[in-house]
């Protein structure tokens, strides 16, 4: 049977913006789904052939970009998505940025100008790891990032209220129309993850010494806010996602399944956009026909010195 018949992941995790949005109510699991993991690895590596083949066109046709945005709480599994999921594609027509926090020399300029650098070029698939939601989560959770980052006349936490991030919803959803209508497909994945989930990685970070060098104590300090990102994520979801660029919300508490989600929804999103290998004009035909013709002629033998 059409697996399509039975599970339509794109259109499952996929949210429009079209109702309000309770993350607590939605799953961190696989709840329709019961795939083992070796049927998961193998759909993995079917997709992994497909975004081989989309990149390839994508990169030639040179008209179109794609920009992949994950978003998650610390532990949720960013890195190895990333990881698994382009395993195999051509590095060549693949960006990856991980954004770190600002620099002095980011914070001076306005809060998008170090993201536009790393837009990807036309032609390129490119990775966002953690993007400028950040900007909309961990200062939401921690306001005096915003005070202490000098912007205008904003110098009290009571400035840094709803009708600040109202405002910066408001640029997002600008900046990705404006990607958009330049020819770039927004896709944007929220590794949602259980805080049960996050604890018993966290242990596995600190007990596996080869995992150690996964812990950071900054990550156990922010694990206290896991209720409070957790409606900044719900409620910069809810502002930023319509149907041109919906936000994909995947069950992560079982990282191959939400890898298995993941490269499902890109592949299917892509062949949306018309993608093909450039047809030459007839003059160039031509002069592959000519040079076909000459690496068939035999080469002439050297003549030897005398």
């Amino acid at each position: 049977m059409d697996e399509k018949k039975i599970f339509d992941r794109e259109k499952s995790f996929r949210y429009n913006g079209d109702r309000d949005l309770k993350i607590a109510k939605i799953p961190t699991s696989a709840t329709v789904e019961d795939l083992n993991k070796d049927d998961i690895k193998a759909r993995i590596e079917n997709n992994i052939a497909t975004l081989q083949d989309l990149q390839g066109k994508l990169y030639a046709q040179n008209h179109f970009g794609v920009l992949v945005i994950f978003q998650g709480m610390d532990g949720s599994g960013k890195d190895s998505m990333i990881r698994h999921i382009l395993s195999g594609v051509n590095p060549q027509g693949i960006e990856v940025t991980s954004f770190k926090s600002p620099t002095s020399i980011e914070l001076s300029h306005d809060y998008l100008w170090r993201i536009h650098r790393h837009i990807p070029e036309h032609g390129i698939i490119g990775i966002f790891n953690r993007s400028y939601y950040e900007d909309v989560l961990i200062s939401r959770v921690h306001p005096e990032m915003i005070v202490n980052a000098k912007i205008g006349s904003i110098t009290k936490l009571d400035q840094v209220d709803n009708k600040f991030f109202d405002g910066r919803f408001k640029d997002i959803n600008f900046f990705e129309d404006y990607l958009t209508r330049n020819g770039f497909m927004v896709l944007k994945f929220f590794l949602h993850m259980s805080a049960d989930e996050q604890r018993d990685r966290f242990k596995r970070r600190i007990e596996l010494p080869d995992h150690n060098w996964k812990f950071a104590s900054a990550d156990i300090k922010e694990r206290r806010y896991f209720n409070d990102y957790q409606k900044a994520y719900e409620d910069a979801i809810e502002h930023t996602a319509n149907k041109t660029n919906p936000w994909y919300i995947i069950p992560s508490d079982d990282k191959w399944y939400s890898r298995l989600c993941v490269s499902d929804i890109i592949d299917r999103r892509m062949k949306e956009l018309p993608l093909k290998y450039p047809d030459l004009p007839e003059s160039e035909k031509a002069e592959l026909e000519k040079a076909l013709a000459e690496l068939e002629k035999v080469p002439e033998k050297s003549k030897k010195n005398k």
